[in-house]
């Protein structure tokens, strides 16, 4: 084992058992918590998550990745299949994708149209405040890759034979629509990024790292403790800043 393996497992270790001490808050106070990530496809969601809730309760821990809205989702008030897996008292929730799919790929590929993705960016963030008013702490995470690390990725993922799971026709043209997701990416942030629930964007172009500061991130801002702060070029709250200084991958 090589010294940053050692190092990086030190550290997750570290960072899990204060999970799991989070948890035990969480229950212990009744407290409702969820945490959104978004991101580029193959920024390493999956993998990130797995790492958060490794060592968590199953009972009180949910991971929800819903598919392609059916026929009968898609004549529902749109946030309406993301509203039951919300998080009851107690419970820790984290949605990989979410609600931000109108803005993300439903916009780049063409799902919604434009009167929709209006309708989505003028209630949004109204939206997150009734979950906020209403008791639910909610963290939203933006993980960016660039374009020659997702190609690198996108291209392990079809020659890794326990991956191929994770292809879809979207991953299929990703690449072909970076400068349309970047685009898409730029204008959410803007419209979206607000004091109650604002975004934090993770430079995930080395895995390990943007593991341990978004679960870094996620314990300073929940547990409200001594918690090291995160890397700061790894890790980042949002600001208009972000669209030209080069911290935003392009």
């Amino acid at each position: 084992m090589s010294k940053d393996d050692d190092h990086y497992k030190k550290d997750l270790r570290r960072l899990q058992i204060d999970l799991v001490d989070l948890q035990r808050d969480v229950i212990e106070k009744g407290r409702k918590l969820l945490v959104i990530l978004e991101g580029r496809d193959a920024a390493g969601k999956d993998g990130t998550i797995k790492r958060m809730v490794q060592h968590l309760s199953p009972r009180e821990t949910r991971v929800v990745a819903l598919g392609k809205p059916s026929d009968r989702d898609v004549t529902q008030w749109y946030y309406q299949r993301w509203v039951e897996h919300l998080p009851a008292g107690g419970e820790i929730v984290v949605f990989n994708r979410s609600w931000y799919n109108r803005a993300g790929v439903e916009r780049v590929m063409g799902f919604c149209d434009e009167d929709q993705l209006r309708r989505f960016f003028d209630t949004v963030v109204d939206f997150e405040r009734m979950l906020v008013g209403s008791g639910i702490e909610v963290l939203k995470y933006y993980l960016d890759i660039s374009r020659d690390e997702q190609e690198e990725r996108l291209e392990d993922r079809r020659e890794d034979p326990l991956a191929r799971w994770k292809i879809s026709p979207i991953d299929a043209v990703a690449l072909e629509h970076f400068d349309d997701y970047t685009a898409a990416r730029d204008e959410m942030f803007v419209k979206t990024h607000h004091r109650d629930v604002p975004w934090t964007v993770v430079n995930a172009n080395h895995k390990r790292p943007a593991r341990l500061a978004l679960i870094g991130d996620l314990l300073l801002r929940t547990r409200r403790s001594h918690e090291e702060e995160p890397d700061s070029e790894v890790v980042f709250r949002f600001d208009t800043e972000a669209l030209t200084d080069g911290r935003l991958a392009r």
